[in-house]
């Protein structure tokens, strides 16, 4: 059993004077009273990989005992000051819920304690005029030991303000004004084991290779490239949670990689990065079914519910459920399968080796107004080279088709534009924004002629089973109609992208 919820928080450098030295804080924004609970004596041991992949990626993971959450933590980032944490029953082992949650960091490798952490905790409440709890205000004696023999030990002490569940985060905000003003500041370290692993010398976090030159190709594509194997380690978890948007986020992160990967090929060495675009593709196709399944279940739903009640005739809305039940759960089991493979992890630890060991060539230290305009000069030639194509296609299957291949030319585009944006700016960047553009259209076109076989099937399968398919046949009609506006809008959308004054300042 584990229980999940998100924690907002920052650290600070404590107050002279201990608790004495805290600032009165009623009336700060919201706060109505403040009330003393405490002392909590906790005794938490972090457990890491021998190279600390967790703490490397900004995650922890704890035994801890005493206080009112006794367990085991994990702890993973979000965005500015939150985390998700998630928790279990104490255990002797590590839960296997929560090796699981940090497989993407871990690979698979043991865990074991790495630093023992004891705090003496003070705690102050601050409440709202009913009586709520919006934060609590910690201020931690702390103690640190590394597990291994011969390591060493540090103490220090830590102030550390926590909102409530649900508070807006703003208070966080007036609370540390209040604080500057008696002279406290934020802590140095992001969290109490990264100091502990510092100031005890528990271990060492992985080797990285030499850093390229600072405003180089080889810069910024590394940048990007490590922004985007960070993020697809990061929503591992929510894809095993089965959390809203998740395997959507994930899908279109693998495609952001396979986009770099193969625009910047003057920058990295295709013989190194073209294996690892193989297993993205493999990985974005695993993702691909549960995505699908979900954007077809919501559009179909969608149009339903638009429909006058007198154009609904026989068990439609119980059919579509059962629809979307079987494939569903089918889609989200090749999910979890996917994400339970070597092949996956293996996915992740060429990824890593890639950032830490870049394959460069030539185009990396080349000015990037050169090497980077080139290739996104390059991926708009293809993109025009595909639209001419679908254009001159007649109405029917293979126009489908082409039109669906340019889509994917306009995607690779726009993330070449992305990763060279940094670099050269507002004019790459409307080009990128008019590739977006193409993109969006033809992917609304692609969905409607989707949802066209679909809604064929349905209707099949409700006319076998002695239904009225009248409403699915209604459906299958405005998807066509729709895919049909699509393509008549379509010409003027590429003619605003193929622009050439919008290509001009990359030419020169």
């Amino acid at each position: 059993m584990t229980q999940s919820k998100r924690e907002t928080e920052r650290k600070y450098e404590p107050p002279s004077g201990g608790v004495a030295g805290l600032p009165d804080l009623t009336g700060v924004g919201p706060v109505a009273s403040v009330t003393a609970a405490g002392p909590e004596e906790l005794d938490a041991v972090y457990h890491d990989t021998e190279d600390l992949r967790l703490a490397g990626s900004s995650a922890t993971l704890r035994r801890r005992t005493g206080g009112p959450d006794a367990g085991w933590h994990l702890k993973l980032p979000l965005a500015g000051d939150t985390r998700e944490e998630v928790w279990a029953p104490l255990s002797d082992e590590v839960p296997e819920s929560l090796r699981e949650l940090a497989l993407s960091r871990t690979r698979g490798a043991e865990l074991r304690p790495v630093v023992r952490i004891r705090s003496t905790r003070t705690v102050r409440r601050l409440r709202d005029a009913e009586g709520g709890v919006l934060a609590e205000l910690s201020l931690d004696e702390v103690r640190a030991d590394a597990a291994a023999s011969g390591g060493g030990r540090a103490e220090w002490g830590e102030l550390e303000v926590e909102l409530a569940e649900g508070v807006d985060a703003g208070l966080l905000d007036v609370v540390e004004k209040k604080l500057r003003k008696k002279g406290i500041v934020r802590a140095d370290s992001p969290s109490k084991l990264a100091r502990a692993l510092r100031e005890t010398g528990a271990g060492a976090g992985p080797e990285r290779g030499p850093e390229v030159v600072a405003g180089s190709p080889g810069a910024y594509v590394l940048a990007y490239v490590r922004e985007q194997a960070g993020r697809l380690v990061s929503l591992d978890p929510a894809v095993r949670g089965d959390l809203p948007d998740a395997v959507h986020r994930m899908r279109v992160t693998c495609r952001r990689l396979r986009a770099c990967l193969r625009s910047y090929r003057s920058v990295l060495d295709r013989r190194v990065t073209d294996p690892v675009r193989a297993e993205l593709r493999w990985l974005a196709g695993e993702l691909g079914a549960a995505r699908d399944q979900e954007v077809l279940g919501e559009r179909i739903g969608a149009a339903l519910a638009d429909l006058p009640d007198e154009l609904v005739l026989g068990p439609v809305a119980a059919r579509l459920r059962v629809w979307e039940v079987s494939h569903g759960g089918e889609a989200r089991s090749r999910t979890r399968e996917a994400l339970a493979t070597p092949r996956y992890l293996r996915l992740l630890d060429a990824l890593d080796a890639l950032v830490r060991r870049p394959p460069l060539r030539a185009g990396a230290g080349r000015k990037p107004a050169r090497t980077m305009a080139r290739a996104v000069l390059d991926e708009y030639g293809r993109l025009a080279g595909r639209m001419e194509i679908a254009l001159a296609q007649p109405a029917g299957r293979s126009r489908e088709t082409a039109l669906h291949e340019a889509r994917k030319a306009a995607k690779k585009l726009r993330y070449a534009a992305e990763v060279a944006r940094p670099a050269l700016g507002k004019p790459v960047a409307r080009l990128g924004e008019r590739a977006k553009a193409v993109q969006q259209l033809l992917g609304e076109h692609q969905d409607a002629v989707v949802a066209q076989h679909t809604l064929r099937e349905l209707a099949v399968a409700a006319h076998g089973a002695g239904e009225s398919a009248f409403t699915w046949g209604l459906l299958h009609g405005l998807e066509r109609a729709g895919a049909e506006a699509r393509q008549r809008e379509l010409t003027e959308v590429w003619r605003a992208a193929s622009d050439p004054a919008l290509r001009a300042p990359l030419e020169h």
